[in-house]
Order: structure tokens, then sequence, then C-alpha cells
């Protein structure tokens, strides 16, 4: 198959994440693999479709516990990446033993009946949300909850518009990419949904409304104004894969222009809620509501696949449509571990733990990004950063193979994470994870820089 890595093709193949046909990953399998491993990723990569940043894959796990992900040969990882499921850390025991329990009674309801344990998750939900945020449909995956949003949306409003932002990612159906802004999504996939209207985000360091939030607003009530029969607006509250964090007066006004304009909010916080930014909810950070709310990916506690979307009493009306309707719409075992998760991040005071962990890196990436030219940018909340590397300051040229290097020097001494944008690293770590292992990746993205600075 013939790759392109040159030009902008290639570039947009690297915005969210590495890729599969580099030289680095080349030398990666060359020096760092062994015979063993490759004979078994040639079977995985005999059977499963080759797609871009999964198949071929990088290794082989054996296990997961904690922070770590552990290869068959025995090497840890210190997991930040971890698709963002790992909020309670890897084989969290106590969810593991209230799955094992829900297992031995009652693990699949089929449609058209409930159970209690799917009643119970639903309530847990709503009594996180504020005002009149009570309504959820469950969904095995966050893609399929964007498709429910953008589902409602339309009924509730009558409009079949969306207005979301370039480079916003929302899942990878071909409903979810429509919406979504990267391009690598949506190359080959046309003719995609049509009535969506991107704009370019707001962002602090490049980009076409750098530092010039209000300028996006404008732009946003401009499309507003012009379209007429916008139905929605979609977006990331923060957006995961570059951390990129818009001001608190940015979403209060874009909020504002959603109500004058009789347009529904939707905000997907499938990567990032659950305590990442040491709120349950991104979106309180902001003194907002959103009309929708999409969760995924960490609701399960990196053991079962399950996401939600919380809306309000009011778009109850809609008995005659089938909004979801999923095989595994009320999972007593994706419920289970729902609960499960949210009691434990609870009953341990993770979000407390999560803002203290905040400061401290605050701290030490701003002391890396003094100690190399490299870092550009540094930005993030809670447990979730984006180290931004440049090969210029001044010209904020991106650093696209020094970052590809810098992963893979992180990763041959056991930190693993994913370069998004094409150069920024992105930081993720289970919420769990211990100051001496923050140290510990802390030391490895260190020594990493250092080798390619020199």
């Amino acid at each position: 198959m013939k790759q392109d890595n040159s030009g902008i093709g290639a570039q947009n193949k690297k915005t969210e994440g590495d890729i599969n046909f580099t030289p680095a990953r080349a030398a990666w399998m060359d020096s760092e693999i062994s015979q063993e491993t490759k004979q078994i990723l040639e079977r995985d990569a005999r059977y499963f479709l080759h797609q871009s940043m999964s198949t071929p894959c990088l290794d082989v796990l054996q296990s997961c516990e904690g922070p770590y992900i552990e290869n068959i040969s025995g090497k840890k990882y210190l997991d930040f990446h971890g698709n963002n499921v790992h909020q309670v850390g890897y084989a969290n025991p106590q969810l593991i033993e209230k799955i094992i329990e829900q297992l031995r009674v009652l693990p699949f309801s089929p449609r058209r009946y409930t159970n209690i344990p799917a009643i119970d998750f639903a309530e847990k939900l709503a009594s996180l949300m504020p005002s009149d945020l009570n309504r959820v449909l469950l969904t095995p995956n966050g893609s399929s909850s964007i498709g429910i949003a953008l589902k409602l949306a339309r009924a509730v409003t009558g409009r079949f518009k969306v207005v979301s932002f370039w480079d916003s990612f929302h899942g990878a159906s071909l409903d979810a990419i429509s919406v979504g802004g990267e391009a690598v999504f949506r190359e080959s996939m046309g003719p995609l949904m049509p009535g969506v209207e991107r704009i370019p985000p707001p962002v602090t360091y490049r980009g076409i409304f750098e530092d010039n939030e209000d300028k996006c607003l404008e732009y946003l009530e401009y499309v507003f104004s012009k379209e007429g029969d916008i139905g929605a607006f979609i977006a990331e509250t923060i957006r995961n894969t570059d951390v990129q964090l818009p001001s608190k007066a940015f979403w209060k006004k874009a909020r504002e222009l959603c109500t004058k304009y009789g347009v529904l909010l939707i905000l997907d916080e499938i990567p990032i809620a659950l305590g990442r930014t040491g709120k349950m909810f991104v979106f309180e950070h902001y003194g907002i509501e959103p009309d929708i709310l999409c969760i995924g990916k960490g609701l399960g506690g990196g053991i079962f696949p399950q996401a939600a979307i919380i809306t309000r009493d009011e778009y109850n009306k809609f008995g005659d449509i089938s909004l979801g309707h999923y095989t595994h719409e009320k999972s007593p075992l994706g419920a289970v571990a729902g609960l499960g998760t949210i009691a434990f991040l609870e009953n341990e005071k993770i979000l407390d733990k999560v803002k203290a962990d905040e400061k401290y890196l605050k701290i030490s990436l701003a002391a890396l990004q003094l100690k190399y030219p490299l870092i550009g940018d540094v930005r993030g909340m809670g447990l979730l950063w984006g180290v931004e590397l440049v090969k210029d300051k001044k010209t904020k040229e991106k650093a696209i193979d020094e970052a590809e290097v810098v992963m893979y020097e992180c990763l041959k001494r056991g930190l693993s994470f994913k370069v998004s944008a094409g150069n920024v690293l992105q930081l993720s770590p289970a919420l769990t994870i211990s100051r001496k292992e923050l140290d510990s990746a802390l030391n490895i993205l260190d020594e990493s820089l250092a080798m390619v600075n020199s």
C-alpha cells in the first residue's frame, strides 16, 4: 500500500497520533521488539484490517494494573494515553468484584425490559447534573452517544444543521466524523452528513483566532445569524487531543449565543469527564450547562464499554422515535461498571487528589519548558496536559519529527503517550497514579527531551 509520507497529506495523518509507517516505527520494531513479539504482531497484522494509528500494532500486551500496561516480555509502561478509559486505574479490584458479582446474576438485559442496576445508574448520573438535566440514554460507545445527541437535537429543534469546530474529534463513526473537524478521519469518506458548518476553534498558542476568543465568538454568532436554521452547536468543552482550554468568558458567551438563537449546546466530554480535570464534569469549571452532555470511555472503568447522553426533562417527548435503540442499551454490566467508577472517584476523593497533582505537574512541566527550547508551550488542567514542541519559539514551527523521536525515546524508557496535532505530547495518566510514579514519568520525559535536544 502506497503511503503519503510527505507534505500536507502526511501532516494530516499525524494529527491524532503516531502513524504506522515511519522510519521511527521501523527502528522501534528492529531494536525494541523481541522475536516472539514480532511473530505475534505478524499474526495480528495478517488478520485485522489495517487502519491508521491502530494496525499494524506497536507491541503486544499481557496485563495491566493501576497506571501500568505490561507487554509479553515483562516490560512495563506507565500509560499516559490509555484511550482515556483509565481514570480509576487499570484492573481496579473494587470494580472487578462488582462486575463479577453482576455477571453471576444478570449479565444481559434484552430491550423492552429494564433492570435495577441500569435504573440506579441513570439516577446517579442525573443526581450529578444541575437543574433539569435528568434524562439519560445509555449506549455502548462514545461515537453512538454523539449520534443520539445529534438525532435528539434534530427532534427538539426541527433543524438539521450543526456548527462544530475544525480540528475537533467526536468519534469515528460516519455521523461523528461528519460533525468532527479532523481531516484524517474524513479522508476518502465523502459525501458526509450535510448541514455541518465548521468554524476555527479558539486557541491560545497558534491558529486563526490565537488569543482572540472574541473574534471566534463573533464568527460563531455570524454563522448562527446567517444560517438561521442551526439546530445544534457541538463542541468539546476542552479539546482533548492537543489540550486546548477556552476561557470561562468564552463558554459563558457561547452558552448565551446558543440560548439567543435557539441552538442546543451539545458538550462532548467523552474522554475528559469523570475527574480528569479535577471536577466530575468539565463544564463545571465554566459555570455553564449543556443541553445535551455526552460521556463515555472511562465511564466503564476501563473494563466495560459504556457511554451515555444526559439531557433535559423537557426533551422527553419523543417516545415514538428510536433515538438510540442499541442492543446493549441498558446493560447491567455497564451500569455496574459505571456506578462503581463513580463510587470509587467519590469514596477515594480522587478529585481532590487530581487538583493537587495539577499544581505539581504545572510546576514540573514549566521547569522543563525553561530547560528545553524545544518546548514552545505547556497547557493543561487536572491530569490532562499538552506539551507542544516547536523548532523555533518565535515562528512556532511544529517540531513534528522531534515529537516522534521523543515519543519513541520515552517508550524505550517505559512511558507511553500519544502525539497529537503532529507535535503535542498529550499526557493523560490514570487518576490513581502516585506521586512517585508521576516523578518517574517526568524523569523519563526529561531524559528523552535531553536526547533530542542534544
